[in-house]
Formats: structure tokens, C-alpha cells, sequence
């Protein structure tokens, strides 16, 4: 049995180097160059993307990182507000118990000089009535009692106490 596909020919083996190198040839330039075309494209494509990619990381990092020292800025002007807020109304209420303070002293001493001037005016208008009532008994009492040497007598006596007391 002798097959003729496994027994060598020299013919058939040039035949096939030959076309072998022929169909070889014209891979590469119809079908390999492109295909490698195409493949480095598709290779430089997902590079840029990688980079895109890296770069965009890199940037929402760098937002992260902005944003985040925005956060504690805002934080930090919000409590020194408050504090500020605070200091002002503790600020605030100190004037206003001064300002009560000040004001209820006030309101105070002129009630005790109201109090001292009325105090005073009754005094004086007690004095006068009862200077007058005084008078108005005496001069009953001299009307029926005296005579008018003692008359002259006593009204020098009250002139003589005038001078002293004043």
C-alpha cells in the first residue's frame, strides 16, 4: 500500500514551499499589516483610555481633596460664628442687666428723693397747721385772758425765740 500523499515528491514539496511563501507574502500585506495596524490602534485607544482614565482618578482625588478642605473651612468659619454669636449675646445680655441695673438705681433714687421731698412737704405742711391751729387757739386764749401789757410781753417773747431759731 502506497499512498501517495506520504511518499515524497520532490515536485510536490516545491510546489507547496512555493506557495506557502506566496500565500505568506500576500497575508502580510492584505491581511497581517492591517490586522497589526488595527491591533496597535486598538492598543493605543485603550492606553489613552487608561490614561483618561488614571487622569480622571486623579482629578476627582484632587476634588476629594478640595473639597474636603472646603467642608473644614466652612466648618471652621461656621463655629467661629457661633462662637462669635455666642460671645456677642452673652455680650449683649451683660449690657442689658447694667443697662437694668443702672436704670432700676435710677428709677430707685428718685423714688427716695420723691419720697423725701414729700416727705419733707408733709412735714412742712404739718408744721403750718399746726403753727396756724396754734394761733388760732392763742388768740382765743388772748382774747379772753390777756391784758395788754402781758399781751406786749408775749409777743416779744415769740420775736425774741424767732431770732433764735432761724
Amino acid at each position: 500500500m502506497d499512498n501517495p500523499l506520504v511518499r515524497p515528491d520532490p515536485g510536490l514539496f516545491i510546489w507547496t514551499i512555493l506557495t506557502f511563501l506566496v500565500l505568506l507574502a500576500l497575508l502580510s500585506k492584505y491581511a497581517w499589516r492591517p490586522l497589526l495596524a488595527t491591533l496597535q490602534a486598538r492598543q493605543e485607544r485603550i492606553r489613552q483610555a487608561l490614561d483618561e482614565a488614571r487622569a480622571a482618578g486623579e482629578e476627582r482625588q484632587r476634588l476629594q481633596r478640595e473639597s474636603a478642605e472646603i467642608i473644614r473651612q466652612a466648618r471652621l468659619e461656621a463655629d467661629a460664628i457661633v462662637s462669635a454669636s455666642r460671645g456677642d449675646a452673652d455680650r449683649l445680655r451683660e449690657e442689658a442687666r447694667a443697662r437694668a441695673r443702672t436704670d432700676a438705681a435710677a428709677i430707685i433714687a428718685a423714688a427716695e428723693r420723691q419720697i423725701q421731698l414729700e416727705g419733707a412737704r408733709a412735714r412742712q405742711l404739718l408744721r403750718q397747721e399746726a403753727v396756724e391751729l396754734s394761733i388760732a387757739i392763742a388768740s382765743k386764749l388772748i382774747r379772753r385772758n390777756l391784758r395788754p401789757e402781758d399781751n406786749q410781753r408775749l409777743i416779744d417773747e415769740v420775736i425774741g425765740s424767732l431770732g433764735r431759731t432761724h
